[in-house]
């Protein structure tokens, strides 16, 4: 795997390096089941730990979203804590919050200082310079990502939203994207391909479901830094409980060096 020309450290993680990141969501409805499953995840050593918040059921409290992330992170250690909010649109659950009360979520959460990464979505360009902004002043990287739940869309328009996220100042390109063929799987892999050799940031690609699980294990071969893997519970469709995707990136990437 090539190395961005700007790898990301997230305290002792090393996004963009030579080796492929694995991140394990936290997807828990209460503060109860959130620490819980951050307990047993960071048991099993994952480098990242994504909380996916918009599965918690007190959201629209902030003060309780930063206590929960301040206890995520004394439990978690040193682990790096990614935090996401996804609309249903996005993927994520039904939730009511404006864009304007997800920024007030974020600036709460991330003076926290219990996160190190926010995950925004692309499609809201209007308000990414504020989240741009937001991040910055609490030393907090940011994501920003392309979904799409519906199909893969032509090579040139993934490669096209990586550049986007990078002419918007984010730290990582994420994208997602669901296939109905096996040549979509090809696209997004192709297209990692070439947004690494033009991008300098590092990336997050994947091919959603089960016929795109493969780029969940391969696509560091192709640039893609981070791998979503299941710790204790899927935040998304196709995702590898993080056993198996341990195992099978040791053997992929000995053998591919």
């Amino acid at each position: 795997m090539t190395i961005s020309k700007r790898a990301v450290r997230v305290r002792n993680v090393l996004i963009g390096g030579d080796e492929p990141c694995i991140c394990a969501p936290v997807v828990g409805a209460d503060a109860g089941q959130v620490l819980e499953e951050t307990r047993q995840i960071s048991a099993k050593k994952p480098h990242l730990i994504e909380w996916r918040a918009d599965f918690f059921q007190a959201i629209h409290d902030e003060q309780q979203v930063a206590a929960t992330a301040r206890e995520m992170r004394a439990i978690a250690g040193d682990i790096p804590i990614l935090f996401t909010v996804r609309s249903e649109l996005e993927g994520g659950r039904p939730i009511s919050l404006t864009e304007e009360e997800k920024l007030r979520l974020f600036e709460t959460v991330c003076q926290s200082g219990a996160i190190d990464l926010l995950d925004y979505e692309l499609a809201h360009e209007p308000y990414v310079p504020a989240v741009r902004q937001l991040t910055r002043r609490y030393g907090v990287r940011l994501v920003l990502s392309y979904h799409n739940f519906d199909c893969t869309p032509s090579k040139e328009e993934l490669v096209a939203k990586m550049r986007q996220a990078e002419q918007c100042e984010a730290d990582i390109a994420k994208t997602a994207v669901m296939p109905t063929s096996r040549g979509d799987v090809l696209a997004l892999l192709q297209a990692t391909e070439e947004a690494r050799q033009e991008v300098e940031i590092p990336l997050i690609t994947m091919s959603m479901g089960a016929l795109g699980a493969i780029t969940r294990l391969v696509g560091g071969l192709f640039g893609s830094a981070v791998t979503f893997a299941v710790g204790q519970q899927s935040s998304a469709p196709g995702q590898i409980p993080i056993e198996d995707v341990k195992s099978a990136l040791s053997i992929i990437m000995k053998y591919s060096e």
